[in-house]
């Protein structure tokens, strides 16, 4: 629950009080701060003794629970992209960047 609230102040806090020119700043740390993320989580993999026994052994049923809400949120994505963005640039009212 504190995940969610503090992921929809972060996104109160670049609707309305972001300023639009930070916007490429601010892309650029998310994505090294994604990056970090990820690396430092593949250390903590890494330093696991039987981290490919215990990988093999997981099975079918956590292959689903990646492969399940991966496939939802790609499709969900599409949907609103097709929705919103894709009518935009077609009407026109698609602001210049």
């Amino acid at each position: 629950m504190d995940i969610l609230l503090v992921m929809l102040a972060g996104m109160a806090v670049g609707r309305f009080l972001f300023p639009a020119k930070a916007k490429r700043g601010n892309e650029r740390l998310a994505l090294v701060c994604t990056l970090v993320l990820i690396f430092s989580m593949g250390v903590m993999l890494g330093q696991r003794d039987n981290f490919l026994q215990d990988l093999f052994s997981l099975g079918a049923a956590s292959f689903l629970m990646f492969l399940v809400p991966t496939v939802v949120s790609i499709v969900v994505v599409y949907l609103l992209s097709e929705r919103f963005l894709v009518k935009k640039r077609r009407s026109g009212k698609e602001d210049p960047q």
